[in-house]
């Protein structure tokens, strides 16, 4: 892999020397676009006359143009809300600030025909099933990345606690590893699990991307259920922003984050840092929380978990070049991040733990490239290669039985009672887990004509992982057992557009390849062996994604794919910091999946704009992992391996609107629904099964989301804003197991937010604060593990723009 590595930088290198010696001088304009009294205005677009170059204001205003050639130009100023705008500007230096006042439109907004697709729309139009979540609204809020991503249409976020514990996503009925997350199309667990989506605040990410069951060829991983792609934001203007938030459980959350770019030479630094902390002490309570007296009955309480702190920090710093003649980016980068977590019960709440935790840490170096007409006009080059390196311990030494109320159990006898295996969660561990990961990817874009595109894309992954025990034996330390596990992915597309831009198609192919090895070492008659099972797996998936526009904002979409998943790391070799054993024999597995439906909007009559959507969605699988269910809740070993089911179907449907009156109230509506059971009749040996049918257990498989929002202009103080936030969400009760009892069924979950945001007249400083939960309600995701209760929370926000 270092060779790889060592000839794209001395391939780039040269390539940058070349281009380089042509290069002209160019200009960076900034400024702002605003009304007189100076609001400003969003969503203007900013374009070089008889030039490409051009760009979008934000919400504040302000826009920046790059790539600016030194002498006269004209500046095209246009949008809905304003009249046509003319800038004549003579350029003759590195960095100009350009101030421009327009006027509102004249014409009516109904009578205005809005021909521009916002990038939000040019997404989800394309025809896969997807959604675009942009984070302007609520990036000063108290908003974690996964909360953004719980309120989204079809997407469930399942977390196992409170800040820190383990998170799984479902689309549509899917998922588990089934659905992968990406930061700029990178897996996210080459960063390690000390680092996840709510370690990137939102002020830093530009749009969230959804997909289900159907995955674009560019990212090109073995996503069977679906992706989350987070994009970081691009933009390179020179600014500093900080957030602190503190809240309730003792929760303290911060980030910084800054950049500054040399309009002259284009050279860019890029650094940002989080740190959380929270002692996780919510309340739990109902009839999975119970404490066992001496002669075996059950007192069922209301107490405060007691072994679930979490604490994680971390930073990022990029050094490269933006923007210049050889590349639009070039950066090598170092992301550290660390964290030390308290585990406070295994699978299920019903027996709680003291003194089991985890620690990790990462250490990832990176190196990205990216060019738009790459030696010929119409092909793009991205390159990037990350190395991590990554160790995790799990600590497990303490020997008591414990209550809920952190006191040890006691029998009849009235002295305490030890645990059956000596230890909280099997035999007493000192584990010292430390994994090698590499990554790398290249993606070609080849624009053949403007209707016509192709995609290839490969991705390698490996990682390499070796265990130590330290609670065993001196001879037994001496063995180390090794696992590793390699895989291949490539892809390729064809895109089109057809009919004025009203069809378009995209058809893709994949090839899937895995290797996966794993030694152990054995001592025969003071000899060492090696127990050694590898295994070499390959199989292909195709799909299509169609699009037509029936009449002007009105879209059909469908797309359709069988879907590969290759089992990851975690279930073929187990993980001991999530009560994971290891099975070597699992298979992958494959989904044949379909989406059909239609997206409308956005309408504008008068002060109105609204939008709406509605979709079903079919995926029939066979071979689904899932973690293993078990209805033993009281066994003093609670770890459960990943498994293949069988075949499995999930029939479905979502909708989503929106209502906005005069871009101050905004009204959100979604729901999601399936129906995933298990569609296997018959064993190996012919006898029927006896959950044949059945909704699988463990899956929320109807939500509703809700959400009003309202903001009041000039409040206190002059080109100030005021937003008050109200959040609803619904999720139906499900069963735990197959067994269908009702000690085995959560209850109904009615979950209400209510949050404000003021934002200062300079826009710089903004103060939120949120209530979440408010009424206290009982939340459950996974085998009716509770959820933190109802919490208060301030935040603190400061921005520096152009320093």
């Amino acid at each position: 892999m270092r060779y790889i590595y060592l000839v794209s930088f001395l391939f780039i290198s040269g390539y940058t020397y070349a281009q380089t010696s042509v290069a002209t001088q160019v200009a960076t304009i900034r400024g702002k676009i605003h009304f007189e009294g100076g609001d400003g205005v969003e969503h203007v677009t900013v374009r070089l006359k008889n030039s490409k170059v051009a760009t979008m204001s934000d919400e504040r205003g302000s826009f920046e143009l790059t790539n600016v050639p030194y002498g006269p130009h004209e500046l095209l100023i246009s949008s809905v809300e304003i009249q046509p705008k003319t800038v004549r500007l003579h350029v003759n230096k590195s960095a100009h600030q350009l101030p421009i006042l327009v006027n509102k439109a004249i014409k009516d907004l109904s009578e205005v025909q809005v021909t521009h697709k916002t990038e939000k729309k040019e997404l989800e139009t394309q025809g896969f099933a997807m959604n675009v979540i942009e984070t302007k609204e609520v990036a000063t809020r108290n908003f974690q990345t996964n909360e953004m991503l719980d309120r989204t249409v079809g997407v469930r976020v399942r977390q196992n606690g409170g800040l820190g514990s383990s998170v799984t996503y479902n689309l549509n009925g899917m998922s588990g590893e089934s659905v992968r997350i990406f930061i700029d199309g990178i897996p996210i667990s080459t960063y390690g699990a000390s680092f996840s989506l709510n370690s990137i605040p939102p002020a830093l990410i530009e749009r969230i991307e959804v997909y289900k069951g159907v995955i674009p060829a560019h990212l090109s991983d073995d996503a069977l259920g679906g992706a989350i792609n987070v994009i970081l934001k691009k933009g390179m203007s020179n600014n500093l922003t900080a957030s602190l938030s503190y809240g309730s459980f003792n929760t303290l959350q911060a980030n910084i984050s800054g950049t500054h770019r040399s309009a002259k030479s284009g050279f860019t630094v890029k650094a940002s840092g989080f740190y959380n902390y929270s002692d996780n002490d919510y309340e739990v309570w109902g009839k999975f929380v119970r404490n066992i007296l001496p002669n075996g009955r059950y007192d069922y309480v209301r107490a405060r978990r007691f072994n679930d702190a979490y604490r994680s920090g971390g930073g990022q710093i990029e050094l490269g070049f933006t923007d210049v003649k050889w590349a639009d980016q070039f950066f090598i980068g170092y992301n550290g991040s660390s964290d030390y977590k308290e585990v406070q019960h295994g699978t299920y709440m019903s027996i709680p733990y003291k003194g089991r935790f985890t620690e990790s840490e990462a250490h990832v170096f990176s190196l990205n490239y990216r060019k738009k007409n790459f030696m010929v006009k119409g092909l793009e080059l991205t390159l990037s290669g990350m190395s991590s390196m990554r160790k995790q311990v799990v600590v497990d030494t303490v020997k008591w039985n414990y209550n809920w109320y952190g006191e040890r159990s006691v029998g009849l006898d009235g002295r305490p009672i030890l645990r059956p295996t000596g230890a909280q969660q099997g035999a007493p561990t000192i584990n010292h887990i430390n994994r090698n990961v590499t990554t790398f990817r290249a993606g070609i874009t080849y624009d053949i004509h403007r209707n016509h595109r192709f995609v290839v894309n490969h991705m390698y992954y490996n990682i390499d992982r070796n265990q130590q025990d330290f609670m065993r034996s001196a001879v037994e330390r001496e063995f180390i057992g090794t696992r590793n596990l390699a895989k291949n992915i490539t892809s390729v597309a064809y895109e089109l557009k057809a009919l004025d831009s009203k069809l378009r198609a995209n058809i893709f192919g994949k090839y899937y390849q895995q290797k996966i090895d794993r030694m152990d070492p054995v001592l025969v008659e003071n000899n060492r062996q090696e127990n050694r099972t590898s295994s070499n797996k390959t199989t292909t998936g195709y799909g299509a994604a169609l699009s037509y526009a029936i009449i002007p904002n009105l879209y059909l979409l469908t797309s359709a794919e069988r879907a590969v998943r290759l089992p990851s790391e975690n279930e073929v070799f187990g993980s001991p910091g999530e009560n994971i054993v290891e099975n070597f024999g699992i298979r992958p597995e494959i989904s044949n999946n379909l989406n059909v439906g239609f997206r409308a909007g956005t309408y504008t009559a008068g002060l109105h704009k609204y939008n709406f959507a509605l979709s079903g969605f079919i995926r029939d699988t066979r071979d689904k992992i899932v973690q293993r269910v078990n209805p033993r809740l009281n066994d003093a070993v609670q770890t459960d391996p990943f498994e293949n089911l069988g075949k499995t179907k999930s029939i479905g449907f979502e909708l989503e609107g929106n209502y906005i009156y005069n871009n101050n109230l905004i009204i959100g509506l979604n729901a999601s629904k399936f129906n995933s059971v298990f569609n296997m009749r018959y064993d190996a040996n012919g006898r029927e099964f006896d959950y044949y049918g059945r909704q699988l257990p463990n899956e929320p498989f109807f939500t509703i989301n809700s959400t009003v929002q309202y903001a009041f202009k000039n409040l206190l103080a002059t080109n100030s804003r005021l937003n008050v936030y109200y959040g609803f969400r619904f999720v139906e009760r499900f069963y735990t197991t197959w067994m269908i009892i009702e000690d085995f069924r959560t209850t109904r979950q009615y979950i209400q937010d209510l949050g404000a945001s003021y934002v200062f007249p300079n826009k710089k400083f903004i103060v939120s604060a949120d209530v979440k939960n408010m009424f206290d309600r009982q939340a459950y995701d996974n085998f009716a593990v509770q959820k933190p209760g109802r919490a208060f929370y301030l935040k603190l926000n400061y921005t520096i723009n152009n320093f």
